[in-house]
């Protein structure tokens, strides 16, 4: 097992005007392929990725608010933009929840910074997870995909040595179709390593 990294990484700065690696791929690889793939009559039809929603639940914030300053803190290194804290929209006595309460943090990610973390999760955050076999294919019969990380140390840009809780996320693929088979080949042909990968 290859050590921890104790040096802890920031997420890259992404300059204006610069191109990231898949987005290029994307215009020049990829919409082609699909564009023949399916039998499109338009580019237009061509499905794109809109968004990149990263949510992280932090249920024991209830009991401890510094736990969301962290978790604020951890998201905002991994994704390079500034997380927000999501708040409980109802009270919900069992769990010592009240409506407004924070119970989460979450990133959304567009145009550049998408692409650049996108491109981080499959060739450095995704192999790092023990004995990796590869993600499951199900979509939400909308064309878009919500992954599970069961921690966030994954990511090179958290030090271990400073955390101080494991935290799960639900990483959420927006893509511009409605239908999940087309929106399962724009995240393929981006490099999304599925289980049983269904050749194009």
């Amino acid at each position: 097992m290859a050590k921890a990294v104790k040096k802890q990484e920031q997420a890259p700065v992404v300059l204006k005007g610069y191109v990231p690696t898949l987005q290029k791929k994307y215009k020049e690889e990829i919409v082609p392929k699909l564009f023949k793939e399916f039998g499109f009559t338009s580019i237009m039809q061509v499905p794109k990725l809109e968004k990149i929603v990263v949510n992280e639940g932090v249920g024991s914030a209830t009991g401890d608010k510094k736990l969301i300053e962290v978790a604020q803190n951890e998201l905002t290194t991994i994704s390079g933009q500034k997380a927000v804290a999501t708040t409980s929209r109802k009270d919900i006595s069992n769990f010592k929840l009240r409506k407004g309460m924070p119970i989460g943090v979450k990133v959304t990610l567009r145009s550049a910074k998408m692409y650049e973390f996108l491109d981080r999760l499959i060739s450095i955050a995704l192999p790092r997870i023990r004995d990796f076999k590869g993600v499951t294919e199900k979509f939400d019969g909308r064309g878009n995909y919500t992954l599970g990380i069961k921690e966030q140390i994954i990511f090179p840009e958290i030090d271990i040595d400073k955390i101080t809780k494991i935290l799960g996320m639900e990483i959420t693929f927006v893509t511009s179709t409605e239908k999940d088979e087309e929106a399962y080949a724009l995240l393929r042909e981006f490099g999304i390593p599925f289980k049983n990968i269904k050749k194009g």
